[in-house]
C-alpha cells in the first residue's frame, strides 16, 4: 500500500471539473490494503471515497481518505464458465481484451477507459444491453469491504440483500474490490455511425424515434448530437460543425444489420458513415469516445417514452444557440433491460423507454448556468421524467434525488443503515 499525508493530495483523475483534495490518499495494491484503508478512515472518523479511473467521481471531494484503486487491475477469463474476474481499478478495454480471444465479450460501455466495476455497480448500460441487459445483470459475486472493516465475499446465496443493493446501487455500501461477471458469446458485431447536418436535427431525430420502434433487441442504438470544435484533430468531415449522428451495435450478420439500418441511410445525405463488420475489440470506435481527461457536468434523465416534438425542443435549447456547448444523447432502452433481473437487483427504472444524457464541457463555464438550462430540459419533458441515471449524472453530487423508485431507495437506505450506521461512505441514503 502507497500512501501519502503530508496535508492536501490531488491525484489524477479523468473528471478535472471538481477539486479532488482529500486529505490523505491511500493508493490500495491488494484488497487487503482497501481494507487497511477503510479501518484508517473509521478509526479517524474521516469520510472515505474511492475511484479507479475517475471517470465517474460524483463531485468535488474536500478532506477526509480518497483510495485509489486503480492498481487493482487483474483481469482474469474462464473461457469453459464464460466468467471474468475483474479487479477494481481493471477498464473495460482491458477485460474486452482478455475475453476476445475465446469469442467472449464483457457488456461494456462505449469508453474503453471507464473503469468496469463502478460502471456496473451503476447498472451499467452498455453497446449491447437491449440484447443481455445491465451490466449488473451479469454479476456472479463480488469482493466488497463494507464499513466495519471486513472483506466479504457477497454472493445470491451468502447475504443475498447486500448482493441485490451492490448491483445498481453504487457505492454507498462499500468499496468493491472485485467482480466476478458473466461474459456473453459475441466476437464480432455489425455497427458504426451514421452522421448528418445538424440543421436537419430535428428531422433526424423525429425518424431515429420512429426507426426504434421497428428494430429488434439485437440492436442496440443511440442519438448523439454535438457541435464539433474546430480544431486540426476532428475530422475534417465533421469539423466545426453541429452534427447528429445514430450509433448501432448489432449482432446479427452483415446483410441483416445493412438491411436494419438502411431507414437511417435513406435519411441522407450524410456526413459519415462508418457502418461496417467488425471483431468486438472494435467497438470503441462506434461512439469514439474523448480518450482525454477533462471538465465536464451532466445529468441523466430516464424517460418514460419520447415524442418527435418535444425531442425537437430539447435539441432547440441545447444546440449551437445555447449559451454553452451541450453534448446531447439519447440511448434506445427496452429489450433485456425491461423487467426484473433474476435474482433481482436494484437497478431502477427498467420499463424506461429512453434515457437522455446531457453533458456540458466546464472550461469557462458556469456551473448554475448548466443547472438552469438543464432545469429547463426537465420542465420540456415533464412527467415522463421517471427519475436519474446513477452513471450519467456526472458530477452530481448535488443532486441525491431521484435515482431509483421510492421503495428501492427506501430498500437502499435500510442496507446503508445497516452496513454503514456512522456513515463512513456519505450520510443518509436519499437516492
Amino acid at each position: 500500500m502507497v500512501s501519502a499525508s503530508s496535508g492536501p493530495v490531488t491525484p489524477a483523475t479523468f473528471q478535472t471539473g471538481f477539486p479532488i483534495r482529500p486529505d490523505r490518499l491511500i493508493e490500495a495494491r491488494t484488497p487487503d490494503d482497501v481494507r487497511e484503508a477503510v479501518a484508517y478512515a473509521a478509526g479517524h472518523g474521516l469520510r472515505l471515497t474511492a475511484h479507479a479511473t475517475g471517470h465517474g467521481l460524483p463531485g468535488a471531494v474536500e478532506g477526509g481518505v480518497l483510495v485509489v484503486t486503480s492498481g487493482l487491475d487483474s483481469v482474469t477469463v474462464d473461457p469453459v464458465a464464460r466468467t471474468a474476474t475483474i479487479g477494481a481499478g481493471a477498464t473495460w478495454g482491458a477485460v474486452t481484451a482478455a475475453a476476445a480471444p475465446h469469442g467472449l465479450a464483457p457488456l461494456n460501455g462505449s469508453s474503453p477507459s471507464v473503469g468496469a466495476v463502478s460502471y456496473t455497480l451503476g447498472g451499467g448500460l452498455g453497446i449491447l444491453a437491449r440484447q443481455f441487459g445491465y451490466a449488473a445483470d451479469q454479476v456472479r459475486a463480488l469482493e466488497v469491504v463494507t464499513a466495519d472493516g471486513a472483506l466479504r465475499r457477497v454472493t445470491p446465496e451468502r447475504e443475498p440483500e447486500l448482493f441485490w443493493g451492490l448491483r445498481g446501487g453504487g457505492r454507498r455500501l462499500g468499496v468493491v474490490a472485485s467482480l466476478e461477471i458473466g461474459l456473453v458469446a459475441v466476437g464480432r458485431l455489425y455497427g458504426g455511425a451514421i452522421a448528418f447536418d445538424g440543421e436537419r436535427a430535428a428531422e433526424v431525430t423525429a425518424r431515429y424515434l420512429e426507426w426504434t420502434r421497428t428494430v429488434p433487441e439485437t440492436l442496440t442504438s443511440s442519438l448523439c448530437a454535438l457541435p464539433y470544435p474546430d480544431l486540426p484533430q476532428v475530422p475534417e468531415e465533421v469539423r466545426g460543425r453541429y452534427v447528429v449522428s445514430v450509433r448501432v451495435a448489432f449482432t446479427g450478420d452483415a446483410a441483416e444489420g445493412e438491411r436494419l439500418v438502411a431507414p437511417l441511410r435513406a435519411i441522407g445525405p450524410a456526413l459519415e458513415d462508418t457502418f461496417r463488420e467488425m471483431p468486438y475489440t472494435e467497438s470503441p470506435t462506434i461512439h469514439n469516445d474523448p480518450p482525454f481527461p477533462h471538465a465536464y457536468y451532466g445529468e441523466g434523465l430516464m424517460l418514460r417514452e419520447l415524442d418527435a416534438a418535444r425531442a425537437a425542443r430539447v435539441l432547440e435549447l441545447t444546440g449551437p444557440g445555447a449559451p454553452m456547448m451541450n453534448v446531447v444523447q439519447l440511448n434506445h432502452l427496452g429489450g433485456a433491460m425491461a423487467g426484473q433481473s433474476e435474482p433481482a437487483s436494484a437497478v431502477p427504472y427498467r420499463d424506461a423507454g429512453f434515457l437522455l444524457r446531457l453533458l456540458s464541457p466546464l472550461d469557462g463555464t458556469d456551473v448554475a448556468a448548466v443547472r438552469a438550462l438543464y432545469g429547463e430540459v426537465s420542465g420540456v419533458l415533464g412527467p415522463r421524467v421517471q427519475g436519474r441515471s446513477l452513471n450519467f449524472c456526472f458530477g452530481g453530487g448535488d443532486r441525491t434525488a431521484g435515482f431509483h423508485e421510492p421503495e428501492t431507495a427506501k430498500r437502499l437506505a435500510g442496507l446503508v443503515s445497516q452496513y454503514d450506521p456512522a456513515g463512513l461512505f456519505g450520510g443518509p441514503y436519499e437516492g
